[in-house]
């Protein structure tokens, strides 16, 4: 098997032993770069001389004895919204392409601090802010499954980059599904944690983009993987206790050695969108892994994620609606169409111009709903639901035609029910249908990631799916 094939679990303990190097792994991933890259544009910023002068450095550490972090070594991607000191910060804006961050944002920070080898930018749309990752400034990510479809987003050139090999690990971010929708368009393992486990800290840039509340309590940083063990190794290496985050928590997730399988319950529909056969015979599959594997497992009604899914397009773009000149300044084309059509699918939710009072009610709301979620789901449950109510959507759907571009919504109930309520969420395949990848999502009570991992491990262990791939 060649190096950029392996789990960075097998990395870091081979670059540790000293069975292989850091720069050797480095060369490989370079080299899978040059190779795949090209065909799906994953990674739009590359300084292979940097890259491997951090791995000599890793190298020389391993050689001095040093102590070694939990990723040394490895090779880990950053995306372009996210600030890593030195490197492009364009948030996928042609405005911003000149923009290089002056330090490194919190999850950034983390991540160094476990060693590994930062090897490139991954694409995202502009301002993060679609299920697509296409902009003007880098270009068009595509799925590596097949190029007629999108790869997800935001984080879709973090996930087409691990699914092809070009690394094992990928950092992204999440508001609205964006790792976890990308990890299931791609085949490969996206953790959403909760909110202020890991830090959202970000040093001043050159142009301010500061996020309204939606923004702030909403999105967090997590990992993309190929793995479930791989994840859990990122995940842990950027919890991060960072109190100049608003939010941040100084705590971890709690162990699960000992405990028993968690108790599993699914659910399909909460009024938005039946699922289409495959994403419901994926559902079916990982029940059955999941019962197999000890865990008990019932279906249930739960209209609550309907409420937060329906809140998802009240709150987030009524804080959006302030923004909305200078998003439509500097957004692409595809920003300015794609808004219209958010506003025409809250619209038919909640009205063209829902006022302060809806939205304070909306905030209340959400409240009650975290508050029965926890209840239910204490520290030893776990929801499985699809990861979509559709497989990877085809590309440009969200502004190409208005009622496709809405339906959208309502298929991503599972993807935007979720931060709403501020849960850790996994999404994990479980096979394939028509040659595209098939996900399921996990939520947990708040800091029960590692439940859902081992919950996720329990599914890929019978999946037999597997990447790295070949761009198809």
């Amino acid at each position: 098997m060649e190096l950029w094939q392996l789990p960075a679990t097998r990395l870091a303990a081979g670059i540790r032993d000293r069975e292989f190097s850091a720069t050797e792994v480095a060369r490989a991933s370079l080299d899978r770069i040059a190779a795949v890259n090209p065909t799906v544009n994953a990674l739009v910023e590359l300084r292979p001389e940097e890259t491997l002068a951090e791995a000599a450095r890793a190298d020389a550490a391993v050689a001095a004895g040093a102590p070694l972090g939990p990723l040394h070594g490895v090779p880990v991607s950053t995306k372009i919204n996210t600030a890593e000191k030195g490197k492009l910060a364009s948030q996928g804006l042609s405005a911003l392409v000149n923009q290089y961050a002056p330090g490194d944002e919190g999850c950034i920070s983390a991540l160094r601090a476990a060693g590994p080898v930062f090897l490139g930018r991954s694409n995202a749309p502009a301002f993060s802010m679609r299920w697509f990752s296409t902009n003007d400034p880098h270009g068009r990510t595509l799925n590596p499954y097949d190029a007629a479809r999108t790869p997800g987003g935001s984080s879709g050139g973090a996930a087409a980059g691990v699914a092809t090999g070009m690394t094992p690990i990928a950092q992204g971010n999440d508001i609205g599904g964006s790792i976890r929708y990308p990890a299931a368009c791609c085949g490969v393992v996206g953790v959403r944690p909760t909110v202020g486990l890991v830090s959202n800290w970000m040093p001043p840039l050159d142009i301010e983009l500061e996020g309204p509340l939606t923004f702030q309590t909403w999105a967090v940083q997590g990992p993309l993987a190929r793995t479930v063990e791989d994840a859990r190794l990122a995940l842990h290496a950027m919890v991060s206790p960072d109190l100049r985050d608003p939010f941040g928590i100084p705590a971890a997730p709690p162990s699960t050695a000992g405990r028993p399988p968690a108790k599993v319950k699914v659910v399909r529909d909460v009024g938005l969108a039946k699922s289409l056969p495959a994403m419901d015979a994926g559902v079916d599959r990982a029940a059955a892994w999941l019962a197999e594997a000890g865990h008990q497992v019932e279906e249930i009604d739960l209209p609550l994620l309907g409420e937060a899914a329906r809140l998802w397009s009240l709150l987030l773009f009524e804080d959006m609606r302030p923004m909305l000149p200078q998003m439509r300044a500097m957004g692409d084309e595809a920003t300015r169409r794609g808004l219209v059509h958010c506003y025409e699918a809250a619209a038919e939710l909640w009205g063209a111009e829902p006022g302060v009072t809806a939205y304070i009610q909306g905030w209340a709301r959400r409240a009650t709903l975290i508050t029965r979620l926890q209840e239910l789901l204490g520290d030893d449950t776990v929801l499985l639901t699809p990861a979509s109510a559709e497989p990877a959507f085809e590309q440009d759907a969200d502004y190409l035609d208005g009622a496709r571009a809405r339906s959208l919504f309502a298929a991503q109930w599972p993807m935007i029910a979720v931060p709403v309520l501020g849960f850790p969420a996994v999404s994990v395949p479980t096979g394939q249908d028509t040659g595209l990848p098939i996900g399921v999502q996990l939520i947990g009570g708040r800091f029960t990631e590692d439940l859902l991992l081992d919950t996720a491990a329990a599914i890929e262990a019978h999946s037999g799916f597997g990447t790295p791939i070949d761009p198809r």
